[in-house]
């Protein structure tokens, strides 16, 4: 798993399937899994929950040694700002999260104010 994707990476994608409203969300973590199925809400293992996830387009390939396909998992973990909002994230953010409002197939998802500093950069008055 890499914080630092390219679109190059995404390219058989088609949808991003939300299994939660991100919009009251600063951030979600976006991961690239290898799963068994293109489409479909993939196998979660880790701490937290999912928030979303991508399906890929009927063609798309899978690795030639594993036989997994690379799809997008977006999630949110226990000490992440949604969750705890005077934590470790209050201020700024994990390495691999973006904001959910720029995620769409084939794009990575930016980091944005919101994302980094949390709802309050959204509200502060200019020039601060």
């Amino acid at each position: 798993m890499s914080s630092m994707l390219q679109d190059s990476q995404l390219t058989d994608e088609v949808e991003v399937v939300w299994l939660e409203d991100p919009a009251d969300l600063d951030y979600v973590r976006q991961a690239l899994d290898k799963v068994h199925t293109r489409r479909g809400r993939p196998r979660y293992e880790r701490d937290g929950r999912l928030i979303g996830f991508t399906n890929l387009k009927a063609g798309a390939a899978s690795d030639p040694d594993s036989g997994l396909f690379a799809r997008r998992t977006f999630f949110l973990l226990p000490h992440d700002r949604d969750n705890d909002p005077a934590g470790p994230y209050e201020v700024g953010a994990p390495g691999e999260a973006v904001d959910p409002r720029t995620i769409e197939p084939g794009k990575v998802g930016a980091k944005t104010p919101r994302s980094q500093k949390g709802r309050a950069a959204d509200v502060a008055p200019a020039g601060r």
